[in-house]
């Protein structure tokens, strides 16, 4: 009997362990060409001390579920969908507002001139497999907006949770 407690302990810890190594190995590979072309960066931080200028070509920083979730209770950002309008109208999280990435050119200057740089805006679009919340994100970055991250699991997730979803144009 005691044998089988020690074996099944060891078999836990070892399952742990492999899990753990895993974890970190995926979020390292996800983050690693992040990390060395801007360094880290978490919204507090760049809430705390927002740079003066954004650099052309930087790359907005991926936010997860959680963090946005609780930036969007808070309402301590501005959240843009980064998709056509017609899915927009269709679904979109609760308050964000439709800045596609085709129009994009057209759109960041007016919305830059009514936003202060300095606050914090998430991106987001259809999913892990969309890159049109990263395109608009340098974008807005380029435009120079300093706290620029992306939701990459985007609108899929957010309405998978039960969070908070709207239709239309608002």
């Amino acid at each position: 009997m005691k044998t089988d407690l020690k074996r099944l302990a060891a078999e836990m810890a070892t399952i742990i362990v492999i899990a753990a190594i895993i974890g970190i190995a995926w979020n390292y590979r996800v983050l690693r060409g992040v990390i060395l072309e801007q360094g880290v960066q978490t919204p507090q931080a760049a809430t705390a001390t927002p740079p003066a200028s954004s650099a052309a070509g930087a790359t907005p920083l991926p936010l997860g579920l959680m963090q946005v979730k609780e930036l969007f209770e808070t309402g301590e950002a501005v959240i843009i969908d980064a998709r056509d309008r017609e899915t927009f109208r269709k679904g979109h999280i609760k308050g964000a507002l439709s800045l596609p990435v085709g129009e994009a050119d057209g759109l960041v200057p007016p919305f830059a001139e009514r936003t202060p740089k300095d606050r914090l805006v998430i991106v987001y679009c259809g999913g892990y497999d969309c890159h049109d919340s990263r395109l608009l994100g340098e974008k807005l970055l380029a435009a120079g907006f300093g706290q620029v991250f992306v939701y990459e699991g985007g609108f899929p997730e957010w309405q998978d949770a039960g969070h908070p979803v709207a239709k239309g144009d608002q």
